[in-house]
């Protein structure tokens, strides 16, 4: 897989791609990444590419010329290019996966007060938000998308069962997990985990896991099918939970 960034700022990626799964990837060969700076298609002293909006208003554009070539320096038919953008769909784990069986991943970073609209008229395939709240550019958005797709990337991971677990992944949030000490601070590890029955727990943790969805993530379980058992399970712990806050309210 190739990914190109094109950015203003190439020496913000120093350092993150060099870490964890986007740099065994990188060096087994299964992904390439480049940076591409605007500035590197302009034809004058200053190396200018941003201007000042059409209509007034404060802040600055950022032109569609070095913007277009810098993509089309490297575009080919198999390119996805994707313009990051506030106005953009929800980036989420199902994207990534499907950023992760591309070919070609181009992701444009904008600046300033936005990119000149005529880029996204000419180039872009595909428009991603990371989500509703804005930062100065779109280099943290990029940082974020590759190393998610990364990470899916076969090889990337020592045991890839574990990124099929893990959250988003399922359409929920994943279970709590544990480790050694079995006792921290007084509190232990659930009986279930040091059972050694692994359909028990297995099924504690699906059942961890929609409960934990239910408290902090609910819009997520629209997504989710579950069985009559499973919806009466939680909606009886959910009930008991109501209850004892009550209680304690009212206490």
């Amino acid at each position: 897989m190739q990914v190109h960034i094109v950015s203003l700022f190439p020496d913000y990626f120093n350092g993150p791609f060099e870490c964890g799964p986007t740099r065994i990837v990188q060096q087994k060969g299964i992904l390439e990444i480049e940076v591409i700076n605007p500035r590197d298609f302009t034809d004058d002293p200053h190396r200018t590419v941003d201007d000042y909006p059409f209509g007034g208003g404060s802040g600055m554009v950022l032109k569609p010329e070095p913007v277009c070539q810098a993509v089309e320096s490297v575009r080919q038919e198999n390119s996805h290019v994707v313009l990051l953008t506030p106005q953009g769909r929800l980036f989420n784990q199902s994207v990534a996966r499907e950023f992760s069986r591309l070919e070609h991943l181009v992701l444009i970073c904008g600046r300033y007060k936005g990119v000149d609209e005529r880029v996204r008229t000419v180039l872009a395939d595909d428009e991603v938000s990371l989500g509703d709240y804005i930062i100065s550019g779109g280099e943290a958005a990029a940082l974020a998308i590759v190393e998610s797709v990364a990470r899916l990337l076969p090889g990337a991971v020592e045991h890839e069962q574990s990124v099929a677990t893990d959250s988003f992944s399922p359409s929920i949030l994943d279970a709590p997990y544990y480790t050694r000490p079995r006792v921290f601070r007084g509190i232990s590890v659930p009986e279930v985990l040091v059972s050694g029955d692994h359909a028990s727990i297995a099924g504690w943790r699906r059942n961890q896991a929609l409960l934990l969805t239910a408290r902090r993530r609910p819009d997520l379980l629209r997504n989710e099918v579950l069985t009559e058992n499973e919806r009466k399970s939680l909606l009886a712990e959910l009930g008991k939970e109501s209850a004892n806050g009550k209680e304690e309210r009212e206490n």
